[in-house]
């Protein structure tokens, strides 16, 4: 996302992610704004978990993104991502090869995406009436629920749980 006359500007993105049954049918909902732009994005999958789910809607943000760097606000209800980034266990993990978090499909592909941002996350309490939040939640309860849902490959051959 960029500024009208091509400057870049502060990202602010909120994600949310959701599976009905955990595992089960899932979706991730994402709204990013910049200055006057808004844009959403959500994707619906037909096995996967909850946490798999927040932590794509993170990485699809980041991917979405045109200016590279840019400086990004991450707004996410998800502890599991928030505490991973900002307490540093994900670097650890990474140093260990990712040997026992779960995700390490997911956390490898959000490191490539990250390091090419400044980016802070910021933790917010879930249905605790945070519009942008609450849209994220609606995109991905929305998406878990379309008729063609996508496959999460990875995890349906590893079964994590």
């Amino acid at each position: 996302m960029q500024g009208a006359k091509g400057t870049s500007q502060e990202i602010i993105v909120y994600t949310d992610g959701a599976a009905s049954g955990n595992p089960g049918p899932g979706g991730y909902g994402i709204v990013m704004r910049a200055g006057s732009y808004r844009k959403e994005f959500a994707a619906g999958f037909r096995h996967t978990t909850n946490n798999r789910m927040e932590l794509l809607g993170v990485i699809v943000a980041l991917e979405n993104l045109k200016i590279i760097p840019s400086s990004v606000v991450i707004y996410t209800d998800s502890k599991y991502v928030s505490d991973a980034v900002e307490k540093r266990w994900l670097f650890g993990w990474e140093q260990k090869g990712f040997s026992k978090p779960k995700n390490p499909d997911l956390w490898k592909r959000f490191l490539l995406v990250y390091r090419k941002h400044q980016v802070r996350f910021v933790w917010v309490k879930g249905h605790a009436q945070i519009p942008e939040n609450e849209r994220c939640d609606q995109l991905a309860v929305q998406a878990s629920k379309q008729a063609d849902l996508l496959i999460d490959t990875w995890y349906e051959t590893n079964q994590e749980s």
